[in-house]
């Protein structure tokens, strides 16, 4: 997901953003402990955290800023805002979220607007500091359960995506059982499927009672809808 990696020598000055007081003090150890040589810029909300970005870019000390990690909700806004502006006008800066939100819809805005881990701060400290430790080796910070919800997330697509086994209390149809199901499932009576097959309608009849011994259903309606699951 991300590619930066740390440079304490050049690079080592961390913008975090969180306004609850204790919060915040415990979030900036878990930072200097996962990097020591990191000078932790601590914000209280959006504006404070704007204008020490301003401040930043007028005095030419732009290019220390390597890491920001930010809470989403913020009493002056969103975090992802600041997210999404961090990712637009400062591509060297890796933006990540620290916050109480575990759930899809946080998680998928955070990801949009361009963080680069998410991590939850219910997590215990040394957790977190393995979490962002992973940033220097180029890889995503995200909590445990997060990087296990984007897994499942995948998964479930992947299962959604692959065709639906065959039900194995059914049992395969003959081709001719098949012409008369794609009949049935089309509209047609047994009479009109007799006259189209060429068949007498007994014998149509007939096939019908297979057809509905087979798929495990019980009229009309169960067989022409599991016609149209086999695309007939």
């Amino acid at each position: 997901m991300t590619s930066a990696t740390a440079d304490p020598g050049a690079r080592n000055l961390v913008l975090l953003v969180e306004d609850q007081t204790k919060t915040r003090q415990w979030l900036a150890a878990i930072l200097q402990k996962a990097f020591p040589q990191a000078d932790v810029l601590a914000c209280s909300g959006l504006s404070d955290a704007f204008t020490q970005l301003a401040a930043l870019r007028d005095r030419g000390d732009a290019a220390r800023l390597w890491l920001a990690v930010i809470d989403i909700n913020l009493p002056d806004g969103s975090g992802i805002e600041l997210v999404s502006e961090i990712n637009a006008c400062w591509p060297d800066t890796l933006a990540l979220v620290a916050t109480m939100y575990d759930d899809d819809a946080h998680l998928m805005k955070a990801f949009a607007a361009g963080a680069k881990g998410y991590l939850l701060k219910g997590d215990e400290a040394d957790v977190l500091v393995g979490c962002l430790k992973r940033l220097t080796a180029g890889e995503p910070a995200m909590s445990p359960s997060i990087a296990h919800r984007i897994l499942a997330h995948f998964r479930d697509m992947a299962e959604q995506q692959a065709p639906a086994p065959p039900l194995r209390h059914q049992q395969a149809l003959s081709p001719r059982e098949t012409e008369v199901l794609s009949l049935l499932g089309k509209g047609f009576t047994v009479a009109e499927t007799a006259r189209r097959l060429e068949l007498s309608p007994q014998t149509v009849s007939t096939y019908v009672r297979t057809i509905y011994s087979k798929l495990n259903v019980s009229n009309r309606a169960q067989a022409a809808l599991e016609a149209r699951r086999r695309g007939l």
